[in-house]
């Protein structure tokens, strides 16, 4: 006979933050129910003080009263995974939109949770494992066809020791409610799995051997791939001011990044952005699979209208979908946009709770959360022998654009690659906006040692080009002031080169040619390119000879960034422009 819930009832409430007197035995991040006007809102207990529990409610509270009933879960705040992640848009709470839709509208009323797995589809199960195989948490028992992917079908997560299949389903259609195996553990007990199972959002997912990022992860942007490249199981954030272009930046990689499963947290950003996402995503084609996009993305939508305490949840539920995909030993890529919402909810929290504040009165432990977040990123080696690849990317949105400030500071110190978007590059269309002055990556020195000879050319030429690029800039600031007179002519070619690097390779637009599955050799064909001309001593007559030259082969370099590299004549383009520049003076 099941225990009876632990209950209590509501005796102060500061806008969404309850405290509830209790009797029983309760647990920190457990689910809770509060009873109030006939409606059941959801929350979570993030603090306990004897029988007084603080309660985060991430509905609206309007209406709760003095000694409302709390129903006390048993069950931490979890996410269910399962076959239809994918395709699928979500609340902050694991709320299938779409559903809600059908159900209560398109105006999402509080206390509404609908199941976030269709429990009617049947799917077409192909078991892996037999009966009498030896199991452990997270092995393989079969695998169900999902969009473009196998979605692996594995022993529940929960599962303790060493375990024997005693029953296996043949292959069949069967829904993710339907028994699929029965498990004997090693205490004699018989579990029963399903094709569905739940794990806490806030308890890192991860069972295997981790390994260290040491491979490029390609995103078809040439100023992140170049000089700032990104590792398979890595973390970047882009910070930048209002209209720098984080959210167009982060729908580009999301489109031609290196991963087949894309997980996209929209965490408090404004509904506009998001309902782009929602109206692009599911015609945008794939580059790399030729059918939609939206087949192998999973959107998690918790805009600026939305309850703030369910911010801190959307960004936990992207990250465990994430996990779970990696464990398949898929390569994932969540980009979450932005955690400087998500730590604006932490600050409303910690004033409620009335915690000692930090800088900008932010929780003193803001930079922890940051780093506990990022450090779920990571390659994962399974049982099977697969390794999964979790990459992470969050935008982050200083006020008025200053890096100096916490969030952004916090974030600096645990992600492997800093992306700062400026002010001054989107106002000079220079797109991407990407600052190359300011940007830095962990892991560009890392590939420079343990890449391929392809991998190692291209990382010294960007290394020289980069190097150019500063000095250049120095120029630049000097010719503003002295005017162009005053600078030597040898200057003004070193000038133009970075100009010109920065115009051929960093900035990239539309109509550039982007195949990611040879994205890194055709860098290379440019980087090759650029690098002739860098390297190259010039002697000019005149300033007007230098830049009339470099504005000539900029344009005509441009002009074979639009031919696709299967085309028949990218090479002889290619080969007609070194001619150019091994003939010119």
């Amino acid at each position: 006979m099941a225990s009876e819930k632990t209950t209590g009832i509501i005796v102060a409430a500061q806008g969404n933050l309850l405290t509830v007197k209790f009797t029983g035995v309760i647990r920190q991040n457990e689910l809770v129910f509060v009873k109030t006007g006939g409606q059941s809102l959801k929350g979570e207990v993030i603090e306990i003080n004897g029988n007084l529990a603080k309660v985060q409610v991430f509905e609206p509270t309007r209406g709760v009263r003095y000694g409302d009933t709390v129903e006390f879960d048993e069950e931490l705040l979890s996410v269910e995974l399962g076959p239809g992640l994918l395709q699928s848009v979500y609340d902050g709470l694991q709320n299938p939109l779409e559903d809600v839709a059908q159900e209560a509208g398109y105006f999402l009323p509080r206390g509404l949770y609908l199941s976030p797995l269709d429990r009617e589809k049947k799917w077409a199960f192909t078991p892996s494992a037999e009966v009498g195989d030896t199991v452990e948490r997270a092995s393989y028992l079969g695998s169900v066809p999902e969009g473009v992917i196998e979605h692996k079908i594995m022993v529940p997560f929960r599962f303790e020791g060493k375990g024997t299949i005693t029953e296996m389903k043949s292959a069949g259609d069967y829904t993710i409610e339907e028994e699929i195996a029965k498990i004997k553990d090693e205490n004699g007990k018989v579990h029963s799995v399903t094709m569905s199972q739940k794990w806490p959002s806030k308890f890192p997912l991860r069972f295997g051997k981790r390994k260290y990022p040491d491979k490029p992860m390609t995103t078809g942007c040439r100023i992140i791939d170049g000089p700032f490249p990104v590792a398979k199981g890595g973390t970047f954030c882009t910070p930048g001011p209002f209209g720098a272009g984080k959210t167009v930046l982060q729908h580009q990689i999301s489109k031609n990044a290196e991963a087949q499963v894309v997980i996209v947290v929209a965490c408090g950003e404004r509904a506009g952005e998001v309902v782009e996402i929602l109206r692009e995503f599911p015609l945008l084609d794939d580059p790399q699979t030729g059918k939609k996009l939206m087949d192998r993305t999973c959107i998690i939508c918790n805009t600026s209208s939305m309850p703030v305490a369910a911010r801190e949840s959307s960004v936990y539920v992207g990250a465990t979908i994430g996990e779970y995909y990696r464990q398949m030993g898929l390569d994932t890529l969540l980009l979450a946009d932005s955690t400087s919402r998500w730590a604006q909810a932490l600050r409303e929290m910690s004033g409620r709770l009335e915690e000692i504040p930090g800088e900008e009165a932010f929780p003193a432990y803001l930079a922890s959360r940051i780093a506990e977040f990022y450090e779920r990123a990571g390659l994962v080696q399974n049982s099977s022998g697969d390794i999964g690849s979790l990459t992470m990317g969050g935008a982050v949105s200083p006020a008025g654009g200053n890096f100096e400030e916490p969030v952004t500071q916090a974030t600096l110190a645990v992600v492997g690659c800093f992306m700062g978007l400026s002010r001054s590059r989107s106002d000079a269309r220079r797109y991407p906006a990407i600052d190359p002055l300011i940007s830095w990556s962990k892991y560009f020195d890392r590939f420079r040692e343990t890449g391929d000879e392809e991998l190692k050319t291209m990382v010294q030429i960007i290394h020289m080009a980069q190097q150019i690029l500063i000095e250049s800039d120095e120029i630049g600031k000097k010719m503003s002031v002295v005017g162009e007179e005053g600078i030597s002519l040898d200057d003004i070619v070193l000038f133009l080169k970075g100009e010109f690097y920065d115009s051929v390779l960093l900035q990239q637009n539309a109509f550039d040619k982007v195949d990611t599955t040879c994205d890194v050799h055709r860098q290379l064909e440019l980087a090759e390119v650029v690098g002739e001309v860098l390297d190259k001593k010039f002697s000019f007559d005149t300033r007007d000879d230098a830049r009339s030259y470099f504005v000539d082969l900029t344009n005509e370099i441009i002009q074979w960034n639009y031919t696709a590299k299967g085309d028949s004549s990218f090479k002889q383009q290619k080969g007609a422009i070194l001619e150019r520049i091994r003939e010119d003076k």
